[in-house]
């Protein structure tokens, strides 16, 4: 089989590796919330492509609106990084299947890291770009220099993207390197809002109107920037891969916490000790949840710092992130990784109900974290005391009771130390992600309205209170609903275990 036919072959078996998926395949609104939600987002940015040039066009005297929004390049590849970490996948991910096959390893990490580079995800600012460049860069600078600018968008987003590549492989080696994309990014945000001028506008509004010029130097120079970014995820990502295929890592003696506090509470207590354990002992867990901790402190810090999140959307949408980033991380995928030993969760009656309450006790006390990082933000009235406490409450009791629900459909076992070879989450966990991101800032939105701050919030408290109260009622429907299908759930967890 010649190269090109064995391309063709895994290009049709990667994009038939969702649709194929159990739970997408029985489920029609999935399907079409995952368009709605791509087909939302995208009307989103042609109405700003269309209504940006109206509020740029008088913002500077003898400015063109264009230049305004090269001044702003900084901001959407910031944007653009941090939102790939959602989305987008690592080609090492994507390699191991294959790895028992007589395909070269080279043959298959090239296709991926091209496919991954030059994939339509990087033409998707092109929905605001696009009717942006129609109405402000044609008229002054024709189709060739309207061309020139939106080849130097995209050469630029390719580059952003191979960058996130190769920080997210080393974040999955060592927590550690998360700390430099965040030093980075933190000092030019910090270059950006501090001086009362921005220094990065002008450069930033040179570079692209050169792209626009049509000037080779800046095409060859982007070209070049993007070879240097995939020759060092290629390195990176081949020499990290061979030694997780091959099993080689380095072993090291712990410490063994007893944790017999917990012991008063029976079987409970144990699967609150399997919580614990699961994100101090398993490398991929811990990731997570340090990953968590960290997108927190984050936002608080900017929060503290600046007004850039100072707005009611912004703000809203930081402030449910912050308690529902910690549970989403491991709920949404929630038994998926218990489908490396479910055989024994399902010798002893009712353990799964057991396990289901432990998960949410735990959960729910892990809020306290994010309360005590934001507490800071209450104290100087950067953010609002009941908008955290309708948030934190409406997490426990009205997005943790939605998500949970995932318990009865997920049958897909994830490994709990593999990070670059081990399998990821389907689409439907991810549309389900989306929702949780963007419900409870609609609701919140509607009960301030009807109600004003404080009594909207209030709801908001006394909702999420109800869902705590109720939560054995619910916790039984989703135990008795996985009871139901636990012989096909059985199937689906071991048939993924080893492939």
């Amino acid at each position: 089989m010649n190269k090109y036919r064995l391309y063709r072959l895994l290009t049709e078996q990667q994009e038939l590796k969702d649709k194929r998926h159990p739970m997408f395949e029985k489920n029609r609104f999935m399907k079409i919330l995952m368009w709605f939600m791509v087909l939302y987002y995208a009307a989103i940015l042609l109405l700003m492509g269309a209504m940006l040039p109206m509020g740029f066009s008088g913002m500077y005297p003898g400015v063109a609106a264009f230049h305004v929004l090269d001044g702003a390049l900084p901001w959407l590849l910031l944007v653009d990084f941090w939102i790939r970490f959602i989305v987008q996948e690592t080609p090492a991910q994507q390699v191991r299947q294959y790895s028992l096959l007589p395909v070269r390893r080279t043959f298959l990490m090239n296709m991926y890291l091209l496919r991954t580079a030059f994939s339509a995800g990087n033409l998707f600012w092109g929905f605001m770009l696009v009717p942006f460049g129609a109405i402000c860069v044609l008229p002054l600078m024709g189709w060739g220099g309207f061309l020139s600018w939106l080849l130097g968008w995209w050469l630029l987003c390719v580059a952003n993207g191979l960058c996130y590549l190769l920080c997210r492989a080393l974040c999955m080696k060592s927590f550690l390197w998360l700390l430099v994309p965040l030093a980075v990014h933190g000092g030019i945000v910090a270059l950006m809002l501090v001086p009362d001028k921005n220094p990065l506008d002008m450069p930033c509004t040179m570079l692209m109107y050169e792209f626009a010029k049509g000037s080779l130097i800046y095409i060859i120079g982007a070209a070049a920037l993007i070879a240097l970014f995939y020759w060092a995820n290629y390195a990176l990502q081949m020499r990290m891969v061979c030694n997780e295929v091959a099993k080689k890592e380095e072993v090291e003696l712990k410490s063994t916490t007893q944790m017999n506090y917990l012991n008063r509470w029976g079987a409970l207590g144990e699967y609150l000790k399997m919580e614990v354990k699961l994100r101090m002992r398993n490398s991929q867990v811990r990731m997570q949840f340090l990953v968590g901790i960290a997108l927190i402190v984050f936002f608080s810090v900017v929060q503290y710092f600046s007004d850039v999140y100072s707005g009611a959307f912004m703000s809203s949408f930081v402030c449910m992130y912050d308690y529902i980033i910690l549970g989403m991380m491991t709920l949404i995928i929630i038994m998926c990784y218990e489908g490396n030993y479910i055989d024994g969760l399902m010798a002893r009656r009712e353990s799964i109900y057991a396990l289901l309450r432990a998960k949410y006790y735990f959960n729910t006390a892990l809020l306290i974290f994010p309360f005590l990082i934001v507490m800071p933000l209450i104290v100087t009235g950067r953010s609002s005391l009941w908008m955290n406490l309708g948030y934190m409450f409406m997490t426990a009791g009205v997005m943790y009771p939605m998500i949970f629900q995932m318990a009865v459909y997920n049958n897909n076992t994830l490994p709990l130390n593999q990070k670059l070879t081990g399998k990821q989450g389907n689409t439907m966990q991810q549309v389900i992600s989306f929702v949780a991101l963007f419900l409870p800032i609609a609701l919140e939105k509607l009960l301030v309205l009807l109600l004003g701050d404080v009594w909207g919030y209030v709801a908001l408290i006394v909702v999420g209170c109800i869902g705590i109260a109720t939560h054995r009622l619910w916790l039984r429907n989703i135990y008795e609903r996985f009871m139901a299908r636990r012989y096909a759930n059985m199937d689906g967890f071991r048939a993924s275990r080893n492939s």
